[in-house]
């Protein structure tokens, strides 16, 4: 046994110590691999999504498909989702219901409108009521990454109106018509839509996570690293 070898006497206090430190850094580096591999799942399925030239039928597939539709904005029935924030400015992203010619109703997501600080006063919606045709992508409604308080009450007869969480049901009944079950988010030419419509599957990309996984790794060697040597100096004290 080699003298570097005798004198490494680590305490259990600091292997203790180390041990509990390596499982949670081991574990909160994997969780962020696990999330980064979920989002380059994502922007595949982003990138590689399907064009339809009309609505299809609803199938997981759909999420983030291309389509265009033609139809009519409604003119007065507008949901303002709070809490979106546009250059460094907080505003709200405006649902609007369209009707296809086929007569079904979907959602179409035109973008950010700023909100007045005491929040009393909303913004106009201005809408045509022209017959026109829309194109953008299929997705999920916006869901905030924690709820809390209860859920919106969506009214029926106070238009337009703030919603935090925006949920399907709720403004189908508030709507009093059935909706296709994903919103479309306008594409960036067209003029019904507003600011902020550069739209991506994520907001913080895969690499993001990969270098906190990094992070976490690091701070596992670095544990490692003072463990040997706490244990190294406490031999040669010995």
């Amino acid at each position: 046994m080699s003298a570097s070898l005798r004198k490494f006497r680590p305490s259990w206090q600091a292997s203790l110590l180390l041990g509990a430190l390596g499982l949670v850094f081991v574990w909160l580096g994997n969780w962020q691999l696990d999330r980064a591999a979920q989002k380059d799942s994502l922007q595949a399925a982003f990138e590689e999504a399907p064009h339809f030239q009309n609505l299809p039928e609803v199938a997981e597939s759909s999420r983030y498909a291309r389509v265009e539709v033609r139809g009519q904005f409604d003119t007065e029935r507008h949901l303002l989702v709070d809490n979106q924030v546009f250059a460094m400015r907080p505003g709200v992203h405006v649902l609007t219901p369209f009707t296809l010619t086929d007569g079904r109703v979907i959602l179409i997501n035109r973008g950010w409108l700023p909100l007045a600080a005491d929040r009393r006063s909303l913004p106009a919606v201005p809408t045509s009521s022209e017959i026109t045709t829309v194109s953008g992508i299929l997705d999920e409604p916006y869901v905030p990454g924690r709820q809390l308080g209860a859920p919106d009450e969506v009214g029926k007869d106070n238009w337009p109106q703030l919603v935090t969480y925006p949920r399907l049901d709720a403004m189908a009944d508030a709507l009093s018509v059935p909706l296709y079950p994903y919103v479309l988010l306008l594409e960036p030419k067209h003029s019904a839509g507003f600011d902020d419509r550069e739209w991506k599957p994520v907001q913080t990309g895969a690499a993001k996570h990969r270098a906190r996984a990094l992070q976490w790794f690091t701070f596992l060697i670095a544990a490692l690293i003072i463990w040997i040597h706490l244990g190294v100096r406490r031999g040669a004290e010995s």
